[in-house]
């Protein structure tokens, strides 16, 4: 028996295992690098891509650009986090201590023991709650086109309505549940996509809280605060059910009689024949992000109330009478100070004055303005950006085989009387059109090959001059004659 266990003793020694996993020292793995996830772009890059389309507005493109990247950030810690407690609940219970121990588990040497259950609870990480975003700014200072720029650019699923066509679940309009579901057909019917995309409302302000009434019951607002208290939910994030499409109005029979006739009877009350049935889809809506924007014409006159301070004496600056919304009546207290965008001071209390529940405003915790064109930006806007106005009309002109120029002081004689008619880079498009009328109704079919707008054209002052097939030489000296005049003259001026 001793021969017995001292070879026994001797077999055990010389026995080797092999770790089911190799772990590297945990001093030569090192500090892990970052990395950054693919497809999604810094807040920086995401700026640089919108300057390319969106002239000024530096505010606004930091506001989205960060709002952007951090949202897609909360998805993937929560989405991480999510799974990590479905993987916690199937963890073996660490408190049973009756000698063996589960051959499949494999704890990583450097992992830090576990508690058992009753000594000390488990903080899991908190799931990050989104920041939705809402836009003011007047018409044609870039709201929509930050937008459709960001959907360029973003691989998301990314939808836009518009808030003007709301109206509350059961009245003839359009359901909130609609934004959802032109997300679902931005992602291609992927409900797993559609959940972490992003939904642009534009006119939000449309949806303002209708003051007044009328009649002995009142009247319900189902356009204003009823498309507000519809949103609630879905903005805070809720399931949202979605059909795809309605059942199809063919029946194909189950049992082949082959004469394709229906039997007679009520429709419907055939139980042998079965019809397609609408797909439903689930849409949780804790990470899609909200963007709002909106006009909000008449918030500044509230937010001027707010912040006027008053003022008496023969010194007192005075507002002009067009400035108040008083129905031309000059309040004895005027304010002292004005600001150059008085958006820029909006509270939440404003919009609740302007016709906002608090809940619906408190759902927007990241808000930004625009503020009004100026005559540089509108320069900027027609000649230096991505598709801008002169690029489109000399493209347009080019497919009538006509080449048409612009002088210097004609574009900035446009942008002018952009600036001076109001409506930003949407103004700006119309005294284009206007301007260029009479040639894009001359030019095609004629033998018109060249066009040249002066300062004098845009003043209406002369008609456009035209040049046809074979006077290209004439054209160029026109053309250079007004750029000598234009260089002189701004020699003239930098010396004075």
């Amino acid at each position: 028996m001793a021969w017995r266990a001292r070879q026994l003793r001797v077999l055990t020694r010389t026995l080797q295992t092999q770790a089911r996993h190799d772990y590297l020292p945990q001093e030569d793995l090192g500090e892990p690098p970052y990395i950054r996830p693919a497809g999604v772009a810094t807040p920086r890059q995401l700026v640089q891509y919108l300057d390319e389309f969106v002239i000024g507005q530096e505010n606004a493109k930091k506001v989205l650009s960060v709002a952007v990247f951090n949202h897609y950030n909360r998805v993937r810690a929560n989405l991480s986090t999510m799974e990590s407690d479905e993987d916690d609940m199937d963890w073996p219970d660490a408190s049973a201590d009756d000698g063996v121990s589960s051959a499949r588990i494999n704890p990583h040497p450097w992992r830090l023991p576990i508690p058992p259950v009753g000594l000390q609870p488990r903080h899991p990480i908190p799931l990050f709650e989104k920041s939705n975003v809402l836009v003011i700014g007047p018409t044609g200072s870039g709201k929509t086109l930050l937008a459709r720029t960001l959907a360029k650019v973003l691989d998301v699923p990314f939808s836009v309505s518009d808030a003007t066509s709301f109206t509350q679940a059961g009245y003839v309009g359009e359901d909130v549940d609609m934004t959802i579901q032109r997300l679902l057909q931005a992602a291609n019917w992927d409900p797993q996509r559609a959940s972490t995309g992003i939904v642009y409302i534009d006119e939000v302000d449309k949806i303002a809280r209708k003051s007044g009434g009328g009649g002995m019951e009142g009247s319900r607002d189902v356009g204003g605060e009823g498309v507000q208290q519809a949103l609630l939910r879905m903005m805070e994030g809720s399931t949202v059910s979605i059909q795809s499409k309605a059942p199809s109005s063919v029946e194909s029979p189950i049992s082949g009689s082959g004469e394709g006739r229906t039997r007679p009877g009520p429709r419907g009350s055939n139980t042998n024949f079965v019809g397609p049935k609408p797909d439903t889809y689930h849409i949780d809506t804790s990470n899609v992000l909200f963007i709002l924007s909106g006009a909000f014409v008449g918030l500044d006159n509230i937010v001027k109330r707010r912040v006027a301070k008053g003022s008496i004496g023969f010194t007192a600056n005075l507002p002009q009478p067009e400035d108040d919304n008083s129905n031309g009546f000059m309040p004895f207290f005027t304010p002292n100070r004005t600001s150059q965008n008085i958006l820029d001071l909006v509270e939440p209390a404003d919009l609740v004055k302007y016709g906002f529940i608090p809940e619906f405003i408190s759902r927007l915790p990241s808000m930004t303005t625009l503020a009004p064109l100026t005559v540089p930006d509108l320069r900027r806007i027609l000649t230096d950006v991505r598709g801008s106005l002169i690029s489109q009309y000399t493209a347009l002109f080019g497919y009538s085989g006509v080449e048409i120029r612009f002088t210097t002081p004609a574009l900035n004689e446009i942008c002018k009387k952009a600036s001076e008619r109001g409506g930003g880079a949407r103004g700006l498009r119309g005294i284009m059109e206007n301007l260029l009328l009479e040639p894009m109704y001359e030019v095609p079919g004629s033998d018109i090959r060249y066009v040249l707008i002066t300062d004098a054209v845009v003043r209406g002052e002369q008609t456009a001059l035209y040049w046809s097939r074979g006077e290209g030489v004439q054209f160029w000296s026109a053309w250079a004659k007004h750029a000598a005049v234009e260089k002189k003259l701004h020699k003239t001026k930098g010396a004075s």
